[in-house]
């Protein structure tokens, strides 16, 4: 209910009774409170979701990293395994050219004649280089006169000449050379003509 003051001039003026503006200004503000607890609460939520994703995620990433890990030491461990297999092949080739070699080595010499001797040496000879070329090894043996290549062959001295036409090519072979599955070992060692300057 309105209460009325009268003032000095005989005025009249109506009062709004305080617990009204109060109330009023307290249902405003629970409004107010109201919105924001909502907002509060859906941004709670949106940190929990996005929270539960990089967990995720991270779970994710690090079973990636164990499986990536595994992946290279089994890989690793068949690569060692498949050049321990490719060493084990060929030292079981050259175990027959040694039992050869300890064959001829334990010969009595009071009763072998040295044909026999050199008949031996070179069936061992021929079963080395089969053995070497079975494994993967080519025997490189440049021919003389043919063009002297520094990618196969090593120039160990010059031969001087006069004829131009012999400039650079092989002079003589001092040893072979060899190369396995496409790589050099060890290059053949020539002697190189060279026209004198």
């Amino acid at each position: 209910m309105n209460e009325q003051e009268t003032h000095a001039d005989g005025e009249t003026v109506a009062q709004e009774p305080d617990d009204v503006s109060e109330a009023g200004g307290a249902a405003s503000e629970t409004g107010s409170d109201g919105d924001d607890a909502g907002a509060s609460g859906s941004e709670a939520t949106e940190l929990t979701t996005l929270r539960e994703e990089f967990e995720e995620l991270n779970d994710r990433h690090l079973r990636l990293a164990a499986e990536f890990n595994n992946y290279r030491r089994r890989v690793e461990q068949e690569r060692l395994d498949t050049w321990a297999r490719a060493q084990a092949d060929l030292v079981g080739h050259l175990l027959d050219v040694l039992d050869d070699l300890q064959r001829v080595a334990a010969l009595d010499l009071d009763n072998a004649t040295v044909e026999g001797i050199m008949e031996g040496i070179d069936l061992v000879e021929r079963k080395f280089v089969r053995s070497l070329k079975e494994a993967g090894a080519e025997v490189v043996v440049p021919e003389a006169g043919t063009a002297f290549d520094p990618e196969t062959m090593e120039a160990m001295m010059r031969v001087e000449t006069e004829e131009e036409a012999k400039d650079d090519t092989v002079a003589q072979v001092f040893l072979k050379g060899y190369a396995f599955k496409g790589k050099l070992v060890r290059p053949a060692r020539v002697s190189v003509h060279k026209v004198q300057g």
